[in-house]
């Protein structure tokens, strides 16, 4: 059994419509967990009208306690062999759930399997992340060789359930996914991808990531700098330093604060893409990091 867990607060407007979603992938053996965190708009009740309507549909009622700990009163509360997320903002694209649990039924290996992503949907960014099918033992060349540090999503991915064992959101934080991911891929021998099934990511200009302040940022950036620091310096590929890089960056200009990550020279620099990063990775090579994070913050400064 699959068990979906969508954590609520205060989504009245969008929670019909991602709750339909999930009831209308045509596939029976699931449980959804809808966990309202505390709204005071009126989504629990909507959550308990959901289900009177349908038996697969459970609620749980909590006090507030942000995104991390409603999916970890999901998790608590699933009984299924795997478990996957919902917000309830964004919704699943039809007959997705079916072929992405067939695929786990032939390969009873897989602990973890992601699957497409539209982004930012309904908005000027909006793009589409896909994948090979393509399954991965070592965690390294699947976060390195797939980029997976720049999708660590909850949502587009179905798991063992096994893997949460031991393993939940760290309730406080944001950028939670980022925080998550590592620690599941340590528990993991087998992860995934497909191009089977779609997940839309909803622009949300109100939403965490968009909003995010210096203090959230580097919430981030510690998730990064985890890993980072704990790969061999061979396996590290120059487009990660970069990512983390530009996170450094907006940490040092948001804050002030002197960098945390290492310096390490770029090579070709001008053949990085897009501009800002090959601006950036001249100006890296020029001055060194320290004094590039301190150019930011006096940009960051000016710009204020």
């Amino acid at each position: 059994m699959l068990s979906v867990i969508i954590p609520i607060y205060n989504m009245t407007e969008t929670l019909d419509r991602c709750v339909e979603s999930v009831l209308g992938q045509g596939y029976d053996e699931m449980e959804i967990i809808l966990v309202d965190d505390g709204s005071s708009d009126g989504s629990g009740e909507k959550c308990d009208e959901w289900e009177r309507r349908d038996a697969r549909i459970k609620v749980v009622h909590t006090l507030n306690g942000g995104l991390s700990s409603a999916r970890n009163t999901g998790i608590d509360a699933s009984n299924g062999k795997y478990i996957t997320f919902v917000d309830a903002d964004d919704y699943v694209g039809a007959d997705t759930y079916r072929p992405l649990m067939n695929v786990l039924s032939e390969h009873k290996d897989y602990d973890i399997l992601e699957f497409p992503v539209c982004r930012f949907y309904g908005s000027p960014r909006q793009e589409m992340l896909s994948f090979s099918e393509k399954a991965y033992t070592d965690m390294v060349d699947y976060w390195i060789g797939e980029s997976a540090y720049n999708h660590t999503y909850a949502w587009n991915k179905l798991y063992r359930r096994e893997l949460f064992d031991e393993v939940r959101f760290p309730v406080g934080k944001v950028f939670e996914d980022a925080q998550t991911l590592p620690l599941l891929l340590e528990k993991a021998k087998v992860v995934a991808t497909t191009n089977t099934g779609l997940y839309y990511y909803v622009s949300n200009p109100f939403g965490i990531t968009a909003t995010a302040k210096g203090e959230e940022y580097e919430m981030l950036l510690d998730a990064h700098l985890r890993v980072i620091n704990e790969l061999p310096r061979t396996e590290m590929t120059q487009s990660y330093y970069l990512y983390v890089l530009n996170i450094q960056l907006c940490v040092c200009g948001l804050t002030g604060k002197s960098p945390r990550l290492f310096g390490q020279k770029i090579k070709h620099p001008f053949a990085v893409n897009p501009l800002k990063m090959k601006i950036k990775s001249i100006m890296l090579n020029i001055v060194g990091i320290n004094k590039l994070c301190k150019l930011y913050s006096a940009m960051y400064n000016m710009s204020s």
